[in-house]
């Protein structure tokens, strides 16, 4: 090659050279997959791999995730659920392999989302690298697992849900929202991205209602057009998002509104607030600063929102919307991240931002480091995840869709990732009435109490087809039942009930 030739090629390799954020983004996305593939089966997985096996079995009448019977209006059977569903349909793999191979793919969608988001709030290029770290890690100074929030710990274990999905998409929502808000766009593009947003609405409805703050705050505080036409185009967006959602076959989102069903479940989230959130507060001062310099920063509006609606869920009782917490921080978050970036090191900004940061980060890597790095390879007080025994064992000798008996935690929440119904619902779902749901554990407390007779046994039994029994070790098996095998890790025996 010439010297003429290799000055010209120069430039276009320099022009390849990979952002800061990609080499960044990279490493994490490549970092937690591994981590997250390797995880065993624990949690929420079981119910959605359970869902996906149903759709694969029958995508237009898919049975309810965890019980034999209809699934008719079971809000699992959003987009994404089907999507897999039909996925695995196609390739022959089962639920629970389309769930993880699900992982990587949510885990760059949300890497991306980050960084999309990022660069709409500033142009500097460690911004997004920023970004990403107060994300994932400025959460509380005890790890917290929970299905929509994206800390370290959390994604190790829920990369394959559908709620790091919807927070992927929701930061790429925004981000598209910021260039219609700023440069205008056509018809179609604002019907689009309704309809991106109504398609959220169906797969994570807490996220989406998250999602709708952030494209409301971005509205407020970025349009710079106020013309009739604009406001008709924003109109036309919500109007699609809310002909999407209803349009969908499967259920009616718009029905879980007053839904109080997993209430409960979700108080929680309001429990123990600074060793959950409490690092996220690092950022105040700096959203603080951007509320200050311009009072309809959409960042302040969006943290305004969003803790209006925290509240309402505390003061209502209605704790689900407690999930829109994991949303809440992204405010304060992204702020530090920004400001830090921006601010040049010898300004008065970065002397006090940056090592608050850099404090914040510290007991935040204590708090998830233990996630995605070997214990032998950290001190001993560092925390670590607990690893849930696996349940092949199970899977490998019961057929798809057999109903297993068993009362136990764990297997309560795995054996539903291979397929295999319950005779009572590790979680509720809405279309169950919650009389079916209270009379289904009524009878498998029954059936393990011990003055049960075989007979009453049989009936309960029977009537919910179980033809397999799961006891965990040292609890004597009833009569009738034969031992089939036993797990050598946990002592647990699987049983066939006699007909």
């Amino acid at each position: 090659m010439t010297g003429e030739a290799r000055a010209a090629v120069a430039p276009r390799v320099l022009a390849w050279r990979p952002s800061p954020y990609a080499l960044a983004g990279g490493a994490f996305w490549l970092l937690v997959a591994v981590v997250a593939w390797h995880t065993p089966v624990m949690s929420d997985f079981g119910q959605h791999a359970s869902a996906v096996q149903r759709v694969r079995d029958d995508p237009w009448h898919p049975a309810n995730p965890l019980l034999d019977e209809s699934g008719a209006g079971s809000p699992y059977y959003s987009p994404y659920i089907v999507a897999l569903g039909l996925a695995a349909r196609l390739t022959g793999a089962a639920g629970w392999e389309a769930v993880r191979w699900a992982g990587p793919l949510n885990l760059a969608v949300l890497v991306t989302g980050v960084g999309a988001y990022a660069r709409t709030l500033s142009t500097r290029r460690l911004a997004p690298v920023y970004a990403l770290l107060a994300f994932t890690l400025l959460w509380g100074v005890q790890s917290k697992e929970w299905s929509g929030f994206c800390g370290v710990w959390s994604l190790t274990r829920g990369a394959s849900y559908p709620s790091t999905f919807a927070v992927g998409a929701t930061f790429l929502l925004w981000a598209w929202s910021d260039r219609l808000a700023r440069r205008g766009g056509s018809w179609w593009q604002h019907a689009g991205l309704g309809a991106a947003g109504g398609a959220l609405l169906l797969i994570h409805p807490i996220t989406a209602l998250g999602a709708a703050v952030g494209i409301a705050a971005t509205v407020a505080g970025r349009q710079r057009g106020r013309s009739r036409a604009v406001w008709l185009r924003w109109g036309l967006t919500a109007a699609a998002g809310v002909a999407a959602a209803a349009a969908w076959p499967y259920f009616d989102v718009f029905a879980l509104a007053g839904d109080t069903t997993v209430d409960a479940v979700h108080r929680r989230l309001y429990t123990h607030p600074w060793q959950w959130y409490g690092l996220a507060l690092a950022g105040l001062p700096a959203l603080a600063l951007r509320a200050r310099r311009r009072l309809r920063d959409p960042l302040a509006l969006m943290f305004a929102a969003d803790a209006l609606l925290a509240g309402y869920g505390w003061v209502s009782g209605h704790y689900t919307y407690g999930r829109v917490i994991g949303l809440l921080l992204v405010p304060p978050q992204f702020a530090l991240a920004v400001e830090v970036a921006a601010a040049p090191p010898w300004t008065r900004l970065r002397a006090v931002l940056a090592p608050l940061a850099a404090a914040a980060l510290g007991f935040a890597l204590f708090a998830q480091a233990g996630a995605v790095v070997p214990q032998s390879w950290l001190p001993v007080a560092t925390p670590h995840p607990a690893r849930w025994p696996d349940y092949r064992w199970v899977a490998d000798r019961v057929p798809v869709g057999d109903t297993v008996l068993t009362d136990d935690t764990v297997p309560l929440h795995v054996l539903p990732a291979y397929g295999l119904f319950l005779a009572a619902p590790t979680w509720p779902d809405p279309s169950t009435p919650a009389a079916e749901r209270d009379r289904r554990w009524a009878d498998v407390g029954t059936y393990f109490a011990r003055g049960t007779s075989p007979a009453r046994r049989s009936a309960i039994a029977r009537r919910y087809g179980a033809r397999w029994l799961l006891l965990p070790a040292g609890r004597p098996a009833p009569r009738g039942v034969t031992l089939v095998a036993a797990s050598p890790r946990t002592g647990e025996r699987l049983f066939r009930i006699a007909p």
